[in-house]
């Protein structure tokens, strides 16, 4: 029973516990003509496989005995993080009692499931509707693949417009795609017509996405809260309200959502992370402790795996004068530095470890050789703020050893002045600090010292002159080297463009400063993500 032509040139992984059921699906797959079948029995092992190869067909259980998570949780995560391609074909098999959850799932991100029991013939006809749906809308994937993402949207757009085959799943994929290209209010329009066809959860999220994308944060905040009113187990929308909290700089509440989220969830690595993460920034460290090594356990191996988390569980076996449970995860980082050599970021996760444990150990030469390397990366243009945020962890707990720094005070002032460019970027910075009282105040005040200077900028332009204002932001910006300074003195000149005589060389001036300061930032979160890091940071 060969369904497609091409059927034989397709391998299928399949992901269940239940050895009979495996065997049983593995032998449907072959007769239907799939050409290469591989077939692994938990959740964690689906992951590390798929991460590393990619496969034209994908069925998998939706429950496994005895383990937290589902189908359901390795298939959101891996969309979330964009290591499914769109040209993969994920089913699920579920029983009738989960059938509803299933269901559901599918008008989001899957295509296609089986009800226990059913035959070979269900099986071919579901295999064939997806791969169908595939070929049509193969140009759509393969722009995406080749990353030409504005051809892709406008393939999707036309799609959507003509009401073609299948225009409601091109709609959804044309939605994100365009929230990549910061165009959230075409997404926005896209997802509200997807909803007015067809009102689905996921398409509700898409608004508040967008509506966040735009810089409304009370708006996104509304629509989220009563889309978790309606639908209070999404745990999808619980991830869209923690960033919003955390973009206020509301830490407790962003804590609160994302353990709702992982409640839920309880098998999903990156939300296990975010909480853990959030209870560290909130100093409930022994709950963070307690759920990060929880994550380590299940996940080292994971390329969703965040290494920053190593750096916290050190942090905390350092203040319990644990040297042990230091060194393990000094390993733990090795192992991965021998995969990714190169990375700064690994390296720089490395030497904050390093230094931690030569502060236990009493070797106090080596402990501050570390944290003055740490320190001298502040001033490279891929320093971001995360590795402000190791610097000042290193460095209070060496001020508590009582050894002299004397430098420690003026990088702390430079370290605020760059960094402290919002609420939550600032609390996160504080939290770091331990409760180290100079360096609390001097964070705070450079909070209040950068968002005067923004304040002052605005003043002038509303007064009329433009030109004070942007050569204001200018100075700043080159100065401190603040992210938001620079972006606000480029967002003041396209805004008053026509008033300024010099405009061009003004424009001219910023772009040195965002080529130098502010797009390496970028790049370094991309850095972070190919070498296992998808770091919470403010």
């Amino acid at each position: 029973m060969q369904i497609d032509s091409t059927i034989h040139k397709a391998n299928a992984l399949v992901i269940d516990s239940n050895a009979n059921a495996r065997s049983l699906i593995t032998a449907q797959l072959r007769e239907i003509g799939v050409g290469y079948v591989r077939a692994v029995t938990r959740v964690k092992d689906a992951r590390i496989v798929l991460e590393n190869a990619p496969f034209d067909l994908v069925i998998c259980d939706y429950h496994f005995e005895g383990h937290d998570e589902s189908g359901q949780d390795l298939l959101d995560e891996l969309r979330r993080e964009q290591l499914l391609p769109y040209s993969t074909v994920f089913m699920m098999v579920t029983a009738e009692a989960t059938y509803s959850k299933v269901a559901e799932a599918a008008e989001a991100a899957l295509d296609g499931y089986l009800i226990k029991p059913y035959t070979l013939t269900a099986l071919a006809e579901r295999v064939q509707s997806a791969r169908h749906r595939k070929r049509v809308l193969k140009g759509i994937f393969e722009a995406i693949e080749a990353q030409n993402f504005d051809l892709a949207a406008e393939l999707c757009l036309e799609r959507f417009h003509k009401r073609q085959e299948f225009w409601l799943f091109a709609a959804r994929i044309g939605a994100e795609l365009l929230l990549r290209l910061r165009r959230p209010d075409e997404a926005k329009t896209l997802y509200e017509a997807i909803i007015a066809a067809k009102t689905v959860p996921w398409a509700k999220l898409g608004v508040a996405r967008s509506e966040f994308a735009s810089g409304n944060l009370a708006q996104a905040r509304r629509t989220l809260e009563n889309l978790i009113g309606e639908m209070p187990d999404h745990a999808d929308s619980y991830d869209v309200l923690g960033r919003i909290h955390m973009e206020q700089g509301e830490i407790s509440a962003a804590l609160a959502t994302y353990r709702t989220a992982a409640e839920l969830t309880p098998g999903c690595l990156l939300r296990m992370q975010r909480s853990g993460t959030l209870s560290f920034y909130a100093g409930e460290r022994n709950e963070a402790l307690k759920i990060l090594e929880r994550t380590i356990a299940s996940g080292l191996r994971s390329k969703l795996f965040d290494m920053y988390t190593l750096v916290l569980v050190a942090l905390m076996r350092y203040d319990k004068r644990d040297s042990k449970g230091i060194k393990h995860t000094l390993d733990s980082l090795h192992r991965q530095i021998e995969r990714v050599p190169d990375s700064p970021r690994l390296l720089r996760l490395q030497t904050a470890i390093q230094a931690l444990l030569a502060m236990l150990e009493k070797r106090s030469a080596d402990a501050l050789t570390a944290a003055r390397r740490l320190a001298a990366e502040l001033d490279q243009p891929h320093a971001d703020h995360e590795a402000a945020s190791l610097v000042i962890a290193v460095w209070v707990r060496l001020a508590a050893a009582d050894l002299r720094l004397e430098e420690m005070n003026e990088m702390f002032q430079r370290l605020g002045m760059r960094y402290c460019n919002s609420k939550a970027s600032t609390e996160v910075l504080v939290s770091m600090a331990d409760g180290h009282e100079a360096t609390v105040q001097t964070l705070k005040d450079c909070h209040a010292k950068v968002f005067e200077i923004a304040e002052t900028a605005m003043k002038q332009a509303l007064r009329g002159n433009a030109t004070g204002s942007v050569e204001l932001l200018i100075q700043q910006g080159d100065q401190t080297r603040n992210s938001k300074l620079i972006d606000m003195a480029m967002s003041v000149l396209k805004r008053h463009e026509e008033k300024i005589e010099a405009a061009a060389t003004m424009e001219l001036r910023i772009g040195e400063l965002q080529d130098r300061w502010v797009k390496p930032l970028g790049a370094s979160v991309g850095r972070a993500r190919q070498a296992g890091g998808v770091a919470l940071r403010g």
